[in-house]
Parts: structure tokens; sequence; C-alpha cells
């Protein structure tokens, strides 16, 4: 990585990230290790005089394999409809992602997060309880099917953030996840009120709606409605109903 990019912060515009990550010109540094499908690291270079770079992880369609329970070549599109959600939960989990072309084709591009990968959910719980309850209750309601406790990044200034959501958004029941910490508990009051907003910019006409509808199908938008609908109406961390709970490995 380049200087320019090392001391990007997050303190940047969103609408500045977004559109560098859009719009910038990709550079390829090397594919990253251990993905089930081909991930790369790359520079994003601004096409202004900025000369702003910024590390991203670029997940192209090409490189997703075939799984028997999602659509094929879907994944990168769920990536930046996890982002969507999460922005407009005002929760901030998920690093700023867009769709675009690349070097190998369409798929998404996500903000690269400087983290201590030695830590995860499980040496990270007891001082972040409060962002694992929002991360716990944003899976729920994008039905995430793979919350390894590797998929949750600790930066620099300690902020938590969610990676990995090419599994959700199924219309199916998939939860799997290792924070079940609040099963019973009630929401919190600040959190449901969220949750509450969200349901409304989900309305049907919504701009969220019409944005999502580039990347789900209806019968998955639909079904997340729902499942906000019931978490709302309980308002209380539910305990898992499926057969797989945990997903292996845990971390």
């Amino acid at each position: 990585m380049s200087d320019n990019e090392s001391e990007q912060p997050l303190a940047l515009e969103l609408a500045t990230i977004l559109q560098v990550l859009r719009d910038g010109r990709i550079e390829l540094q090397g594919l990253l290790p251990w993905s089930s499908n081909y991930t790369f690291l790359v520079e994003v270079h601004a096409d202004d005089p900025s000369e702003l770079v910024l590390g991203a992880v670029y997940k192209p369609q090409r490189g997703e394999n075939p799984l028997w329970d999602f659509p094929q070549g879907t994944l990168y599109k769920r990536e930046a409809a996890a982002f969507m959600i999460s922005h407009a939960l005002g929760w901030h989990l998920v690093p700023p992602t867009v769709t675009r072309q690349g070097p190998h084709g369409v798929g998404s591009v996500q903000l690269l997060i400087h983290a201590d990968y030695e830590q995860h959910f499980f040496t990270l719980k007891e001082g972040h309880q409060r962002d694992f309850q929002r991360m716990a209750l944003f899976d729920i309601v994008i039905n995430n099917a793979d919350r390894k406790g590797g998929h949750v990044l600790v930066d620099d200034d300690q902020r938590i953030w969610a990676i990995d959501h090419g599994i959700c958004f199924h219309d199916e029941y998939k939860l799997r996840t290792v924070i079940w910490d609040w099963v019973g508990e009630d929401i919190p009051a600040e959190d449901l009120a969220d949750l509450k907003q969200l349901a409304q910019d989900l309305e049907p006409d919504s701009s969220l709606t019409q944005a999502l509808n580039a990347m789900l199908y209806p019968r998955e938008i639909k079904a997340m409605r729902q499942r906000l609908s019931r978490l709302i109406s309980n308002a209380k961390f539910p305990a898992s109903y499926g057969q797989r709970s945990i997903p292996w490995p845990p971390v």
C-alpha cells in the first residue's frame, strides 16, 4: 500500500469515499489468501487532482464459487446491499461498499479496514457489547448465514466493523452466527427506534428499496421486511429456530 493510502482516515466524508471507490482507477495489489472466493487487495486512485488513494477489497463476480442455496453470481451484490442496510440504520457497521467494473469484471469494492487481524469476536466481545448487540440485530435483519468470529474487525481507533456479507438476504431462514449472547433480552430502546425507522425506509416505493432492487430479488426484500416486522413486534433478541445456528468454523 502507498503512503497516501495508509494515511486515509475514516473521517473522510462518506460521499468522497464512495465516489472514489465507485469511479477511481483500480490497481491490483495481490490476491488475498484463505478466502473461499477470489478476493483481491487493491488501491483505488481518485480521478481528480486530490491524488487521494484508498485501500480496498475487490470481490469480482467471476471469482464466486457456486453455492447450492444462493443464486450464482449474486454474492457481490449482497455485499453492497449489506452496506446499504447498515448505513440506513445509522450503525455504520459495514465499511463503505460499492459495485462496479474492475480489472476482473464487475464486483464489489469495499474500503479496506486497517485492523488487528489477531482479534475477533471472542477476544473483543467483553469490551464492545453495545457494538455486538447491534451486530446481532443487523445479522437478523439481513439473515446472515455466516457470521464467524473472524468476520469482525477492530481498527486502530478501537471501532468495530463487520465484513463478509456475500451470503445474506436469503428469503428462507439461514441465520448462522456466533453472536447469541442476548437471547430473550429486551432490545435497547435506541436500537428499536432505529429498526422502526428502517422499516419505514424499506417501504416499497422508497429510495432505499429502489436501490436494493438492483441488488436483491423482490422476494428477498419482502422477507427482510417480514423479519424486521417480527423483530420490532417482539422487541427481544430472538433464539435460533434453525438446525444449524453457528457457522463452522466459528472463527
